[in-house]
């Protein structure tokens, strides 16, 4: 039985179109219910990786309390940008969610000191990077179905998680500039070679939308939890950021007396909706300039369309730059994520030399393992973990353990 015609609502003619979608690794039968993409949404939501993804850290703030952000929640926020920006462009609203939804499943516990932990311990075998994590969480981490490993994700969705930044090769060939020094990734190159992502191009809109949506996000949500923590006041980032500032003088003109949790959700819906609005702008623009005919089009056109305006850009480089100093290197922050890097190396340590500490599932069959596929196991299963679990295992093997508050 076919998919009803409603379940395909009207798209641009450079968006992704789930009926001529390129197809699976492993071939399945089309759902009579649920597009292509609409099925892969499903099956990332469904996902072991994703629930965990509610007791990970979002930026490396300790959270004391109910209201910071998670992966999960920033995952979410992210979503509802990403499908507001395809809904505008005449995107697939499933795809870019779809994406959004997956494009941190491959995150460690303790945010990105937890990343960067890891990354410094695997550097003798490889590295750690959290997209090609990502790739091989829905691909052979995940185990759910009888017929295969992984999510079995269709071709759209897997090359946008991999490319949703851009292409990871240059034109001839050699790894671009993200992976320049150290080289694409084994995980996505072993993939690759499977069923070809087309590396050295663009992904698609939908891609792009999802990747532009997690920067609007973090910035919105990076405030209001560095604001809620005390860690800066309004005026602090008023006296950094320009635009900033002349969103405060607009909420203090209109709201002269307004309590400060207020005025600081006054200040990131306005942060969220200028950023959103001048994306489906300079898209517009960018992509009437190019004229696409069809997705492939926007893969093959050698820059990104969904994108900021060069002044919005501006501002986006000024925040993150503040948040940077303000948020990441704050004084009470670093002791935190200096600690939580120490509680991800000693894990490693543990579990790379006496792999019987790990349970079953991931021990079984490591002593016949080289020393890389060893250490890639050992990092797979640190990389799986949520951050009170990882404190947790930390106490099971080690006598003391910090407290990251």
């Amino acid at each position: 039985m076919a998919v009803a015609s409603y379940f395909y609502p009207p798209l641009a003619p450079y968006a992704c179109d789930s009926r001529t979608s390129r197809g699976r690794l492993v071939a399945e039968p089309a759902s009579p219910t649920r597009t292509e993409f609409h099925r892969d949404r499903d099956r990332i939501v469904h996902a072991t990786a994703f629930r965990r993804l509610k007791h990970k850290t979002q930026v490396f703030v300790s959270p004391e309390g109910d209201h910071y952000r998670t992966r999960l929640t920033h995952t979410i926020e992210v979503a509802q940008i990403a499908r507001s920006l395809a809904r505008a462009l005449g995107l697939d609203e499933d795809l870019a969610e779809t994406l959004a939804l997956a494009h941190d499943l491959g995150h460690t516990p303790f945010g990105h000191t937890g990343e960067d932990a890891l990354d410094e311990v695997m550097r003798p075998y490889g590295g750690f990077d959290h997209n090609a994590q990502s790739l091989r969480i829905v691909t052979r981490l995940e185990r759910r179905y009888a017929g295969f490993d992984g999510l079995n994700l269709s071709w759209e969705t897997l090359e946008g998680l991999v490319k949703h930044n851009g292409p990871l090769l240059s034109a001839d060939g050699t790894p671009g500039e993200r992976y320049r020094d150290r080289g694409i990734p084994v995980a996505i190159l072993e993939y690759d070679a499977l069923q070809p992502l087309d590396l050295a191009t663009h992904a698609s809109a939908e891609a792009q939308a999802a990747a532009i949506a997690d920067d609007i996000a973090y910035d919105a949500a990076d405030i209001d939890d560095g604001l809620r923590a005390g860690l800066f006041t309004l005026d602090d980032l008023g006296d950094a950021v320009p635009l900033a500032r002349q969103f405060l003088d607009e909420i203090r003109a209109r709201h002269p007396a307004l309590e400060k949790p207020r005025e600081i959700n006054e200040l990131t819906r306005r942060v969220i909706t200028r950023l959103v609005e001048d994306v489906i702008t300079e898209a517009g623009r960018a992509i009437a300039e190019v004229a696409p005919t069809s997705a492939d089009d926007i893969r093959r056109c050698g820059r990104t369309l969904v994108q900021f305006s060069p002044a919005i850009r501006a501002y986006d480089d000024g925040i993150k730059a503040f948040l940077f100093a303000n948020v990441y290197r704050h004084p009470r922050v670093v002791p935190v994520r200096r600690e939580a890097a120490g509680v991800v190396r000693d894990l490693f340590a543990a579990y790379f030399e006496h792999p019987s500490a790990m349970p079953p599932q991931w021990s079984a069959g490591v002593d016949l393992l080289d020393e890389p596929r060893r250490a890639r196991r050992a990092a797979d299963y640190i990389a799986g973990m949520t951050d009170r679990y990882a404190l947790d295992e930390h106490r099971r093997l080690f006598a003391t353990t910090p407290d990251l508050r």
